[in-house]
């Protein structure tokens, strides 16, 4: 949202807002969107409208075919940021399930899913403890199910909590294990328990892991026609025929797996994968590091 308009409450221009969401996404509005929305009275809503007219009069044209207020060609936005990548995230939410399209200001479900990827659980009463561990700066015990073929069964363990990470499918836990001396990603979903909340190990500043960055340079595969090239350019939001991600230590393995740059060992050809690292070597460099900090 743009700065606040003088002399306008806040509850007001985040109705303002609104007005302009639905005029941009939806094409229109009128005072029912508004009673249901705010559940604010219908005299109210006529009041918003009208000083939403006052305030953007270029905006904004009642058209009588449709009964409802719609943009005019010179529309141009002045309580509302229209960002695609948040429209497009509420879609998905709504598609995952993960939010209800009452919780947001679209007006009716677009036709749109959401590739479904299994997702383990999270219980929200441990959650909020680690929440608590982390604000707090807190160490705690947590009963949890390693893949480790030295600890093959679920075993208590203390760790030092400091931040949150999330690999582009599942949530894990960036911590201090009191165990192996050292920082490492815990998982939420095979967490089964939490108790005794105790001193710190170690504080966030000292998790180089995670404090640490590589500059990741992506470029497009040199196999790809120009004319390809230019598009994979596009699709990434490439300056220069280059994208140059900042990637913290700790989430390089994630990175290298979710983009699929791991499989470009198995099949290099551009179909497989159209981006390539342009500074592959220092890449996997950094790769062997982080594993080891």
């Amino acid at each position: 949202m743009s700065q606040p308009k003088e002399g306008i409450r806040w509850g007001t221009e985040r109705r303002l807002e609104f007005i302009e969401f639905r005029m941009f996404w939806e094409g229109g509005i009128n005072r029912s969107d508004i009673v249901d929305r705010f559940g604010v009275s219908v005299p109210q809503a006529s009041a918003d409208i009208s000083l939403y007219q006052q305030v953007a009069p270029d905006n904004v044209l009642y058209d009588s075919s449709q009964k409802r207020y719609v943009p005019t060609p010179a529309f141009i936005p002045q309580f509302l940021r229209p960002s695609a990548d948040k429209y497009l995230a509420e879609i998905k939410s709504i598609a995952d399930g993960v939010v209800d399209r009452g919780d947001t200001w679209l007006q009716a479900p677009l036709p749109a899913d959401a590739m479904s990827v299994p997702r383990g659980v999270v219980d929200i009463t441990l959650l909020r403890s680690v929440v608590q561990a982390v604000r707090t700066k807190q160490s705690v015990e947590i009963e949890y199910q390693s893949m480790n073929q030295e600890r093959p069964e679920r075993l208590w363990r203390r760790v030092t909590p400091h931040a949150f990470g999330f690999d582009g499918v599942r949530w894990h836990v960036r911590a201090f294990c009191h165990i192996s001396h050292k920082f490492k990603d815990f998982r939420l979903s095979r967490c089964s328990g939490l108790r005794n909340f105790g001193e710190p190990a170690a504080g966030a500043d000292e998790d180089e892991g995670w404090n640490r960055y590589f500059e990741v340079v992506l470029v497009p595969h040199k196999g790809l026609s120009e004319s390809q090239k230019k598009t994979v350019a596009l699709d990434y939001a490439m300056s220069d025929g280059r994208l140059v991600l900042s990637i913290r230590m700790a989430l390089l393995f994630y990175f290298f797996k979710r983009m699929r740059l791991d499989f470009n060992a198995y099949d290099s050809s551009p179909y497989a994968n159209p981006l390539e690292i342009e500074n592959e070597e220092a890449f996997q460099t950094a790769l062997a590091m982080a594993n080891k900090i």
